[in-house]
């Protein structure tokens, strides 16, 4: 007879004392750090275009760490157990100590701000670009939260956003690619051990986070309903983070790496610490959370596609009817979908005044999103495409324009009603 032995979680052999530990090994001086070749290499070594494109990047970087040490003090509070109150304390000091490391580089090199810190987040805010600055709005809306309901889903909704979108998924993939290409050009040495010395400190917090994202999900069952609603609501916007001025490439290959190579680093870090943490992207429950299908580089390639042409992000203009992006919008769409909620098979129609039709074939199992009209479809919506593109990038109340005369159902509206449960929230 077999005995098959409990799997062991290797989060086990992470303590929150050996975390604080590390904390205290790792302990260093932004005030100490030499920017003396630092001055003389950004005006000699860098071009004009590197030096707008580096400032770009790094101002991203200088708000962040501003932020989330302004916004930490209700996770300690929200911690269930004093080890995790006191290592979030130390996180708080680190996140401080990286954002006076930027201030410094910001106004000892780049000549930026007046020395103090006020100074020098209003000189880099015209850099801010507007997925980043809705990422991070959301940040100062989950403190509030957190500190009005210090439950344990909240918690950990706090953390997933804090620790796995913010310093997993967005910041670790950008400071692995400047240390790169500074360590592969030697150049800006004082910048370069600082921005080690902040990886070093994330690797913990992530660590950390991770560990405590874990133990959440064992004290509550409702922890990844609240991660998964969390992570449908944030995702959509981390495709605009990294938008350069004008779509201008030049901005981060001019270092040698291209967006989809932080993308991919980025999403496969998302999916390795939702996994580590026991809840698997795929398996968290309600609709999709990632409704881009493909491996990690192929959603970044398509989510970076669907800002491009409108379907997320900011409104710039009206929505891309190109063919190809509509194909590409309409997977999304019809991958959104709960199928297994509708109360059986059907066809949705939508026809566009300003674009072609399109049809979704909802049947679990097997739903697809097809060009042209569906012979008997069992619901069509009239609306235009773009009212419709702005209600899947939640810009539009999709009841407030029913209730205008903008998007009108009609067909089996019992079907839809008995089938609602299928649409994202």
């Amino acid at each position: 007879m077999t005995t098959t032995l409990p799997t062991r979680n290797p989060l086990d052999n992470i303590s929150y004392a050996d975390l604080y530990r590390r904390w205290e090994l790792g302990h260093w001086r932004a005030t100490e750090l030499d920017f003396t070749a630092d001055r003389r290499q950004w005006e000699n070594d860098f071009s004009e275009f590197e030096r707008t494109a580096a400032l770009w990047n790094y101002s991203l970087f200088f708000w962040g760490e501003d932020a989330v040490t302004d916004g930490l003090s209700p996770y300690v509070d929200a911690a269930p157990l004093e080890e995790q109150k006191y290592f979030l304390a130390t996180q708080q000091v680190d996140e401080a100590r990286h954002a006076v490391f930027f201030n410094r580089f910001m106004h000892e090199v780049v000549g930026l701000g007046d020395g103090t810190l006020a100074g020098g987040l209003n000189a880099i805010k015209p850099q801010l670009t507007w997925g980043f600055t809705r990422v991070f709005d959301r940040l100062v809306d989950m403190s509030d939260e957190l500190r009005r309901d210090p439950s344990i889903p909240q918690l950990a909704a706090a953390i997933t956003l804090y620790h796995v979108i913010i310093e997993a998924a967005l910041a670790q993939p950008g400071q692995h690619f400047i240390a790169r290409y500074l360590t592969e050009r030697d150049t800006l040495p004082g910048f370069r051990a600082g921005m080690e010395k902040v990886a070093a400190d994330e690797q913990r917090h992530i660590g950390f986070g991770v560990k405590l994202l874990s133990d959440l999900r064992q004290m509550d069952p409702e922890v990844p309903y609240a991660v998964a609603d969390l992570l449908r609501e944030v995702i959509p916007w981390t495709a605009s983070v990294l938008v350069p001025p004008n779509w201008d490439m030049r901005y981060v290959e001019c270092f040698g790496f291209t967006l989809d190579d932080i993308g991919e680093e980025g999403a496969t870090s998302l999916d390795a610490k939702m996994r580590s943490a026991g809840m698997p992207i795929d398996e968290l429950p309600g609709p999709p959370v990632f409704p881009v299908p493909g491996t990690p580089r192929e959603r970044s390639q398509r989510g970076r596609r669907m800002v491009r042409a409108g379907y997320l992000g900011e409104k710039l203009g009206p929505p891309s009817t190109d063919p190809d992006d509509m194909h590409v919008f309409f997977e999304v769409v019809a991958a959104a979908l709960q199928a297994d909620r509708a109360s059986e098979p059907g066809t949705i129609q939508w026809d566009f005044p300003d674009a072609e039709p399109w049809h979704v074939v909802v049947a679990n199992g097997a739903t697809r999103a097809e060009r042209g009209t569906a012979d008997a479809p069992r619901v069509r919506f009239k609306t235009t495409f773009e009212d419709f593109v702005d209600v899947i990038a939640r810009r539009e109340d999709p009841k407030r324009l029913v209730a205008r005369g903008r998007l009108r159902p009609r067909g089996d509206l019992r079907w839809l009603w008995r089938s609602r449960g299928m649409f994202p929230a």
